[in-house]
């Protein structure tokens, strides 16, 4: 007789079960196989039937081992959760803010070019304010400004000349144009001619380097220091720096130590500001 399928796909109907024995019975395990990774393991019962337990060999007892450690282990994070979520949601809030706002800071006080209020040295706030003075006399971006005054304080201190006569040799030579070139030869901010100086140029490369301002800078300050050096005093230097050594009414020289004297009365003004 046929059998109507079931909605498994198998038989409808499965061979009737065995009666229950209550009566005692002993069970002996039998090992079969020559693989010992792949142990069959057979139950023995003392009647006729047999039944077959197939246990895993070393690799599956391997496997079983990981995923229960596995398993104590989110069980042990899942306790740590549950004990950390039982703090008032509000103060997670605010220590993730805290260290948000940690975090914002250090990153704005890594920045290049960044000076924190509060931790801006004498020089930074010095150079920063003539910085601004020149950028609105002379009607130039104050980050190029920025530039020519950093690059001056470290070539004074290099070479012992007086950074703010260097800014002042450069407005009245150029007005802060780095690529300014006279009739005569002089090129850049401090207008040197390469053919008098051609040995300080070696290093840089050369008559073109002359056009970077801060080569220029440097070499303008080098030459300052060997003029003040030779006469002893600033206004025969700043005579022979233009070429006019023989002109007698030193005008030049009054031009720029015009120009330093207004710049030094700005930083005194910022000094008291500061420490007022």
């Amino acid at each position: 007789m046929r059998t109507a399928p079931n909605i498994q796909g198998g038989p409808r109907h499965a061979p009737p079960p065995k009666l229950f024995n209550p009566s005692p019975r002993w069970l002996r395990l039998v090992e079969e196989g020559g693989d010992p990774t792949r142990k069959v393991w057979r139950l023995k019962m003392a009647t006729n039937d047999t039944a077959t337990v197939k246990l895993p060999g070393l690799a599956g007892v391997q496997r079983l081992f990981s995923a229960a450690r596995t398993l104590f282990a989110l069980l042990g994070l899942a306790v740590v959760l549950a004990l950390g979520l039982s703090a008032p949601g509000d103060s997670l809030l605010r220590q993730s803010a805290v260290w948000t706002d940690t975090w914002e800071t250090q990153a704005g006080s890594m920045s290049a070019g960044t000076i924190q209020p509060g931790f801006e040295s004498a020089s930074a706030r010095e150079q920063r304010a003539v910085t601004e003075f020149i950028s609105k006399r002379y009607r130039v971006a104050q980050d190029a400004i920025s530039g020519y005054v950093a690059t001056a304080y470290r070539a004074g201190s290099e070479w012992k000349v007086d950074p703010l006569l260097i800014l002042a040799v450069m407005a009245i030579e150029s007005r802060y144009n780095p690529v300014a070139e006279s009739t005569m030869g002089a090129k850049g901010l401090m207008q040197v001619i390469a053919k008098f100086h051609g040995e300080k140029l070696l290093e840089h490369g050369g008559e073109a380097a002359l056009l970077e301002p801060s080569v220029n800078i440097q070499i303008g300050a080098q030459i300052l220091r060997e003029y003040l050096r030779r006469f002893g005093e600033t206004e025969t230097a700043l005579q022979m720096y233009a070429g006019a050594f023989d002109e007698p009414t030193s005008s030049y020289a009054f031009k720029v130590l015009a120009e330093r004297a207004r710049l030094e009365e700005m930083v005194k003004k910022n000094r008291r500001s500061a420490s007022a």
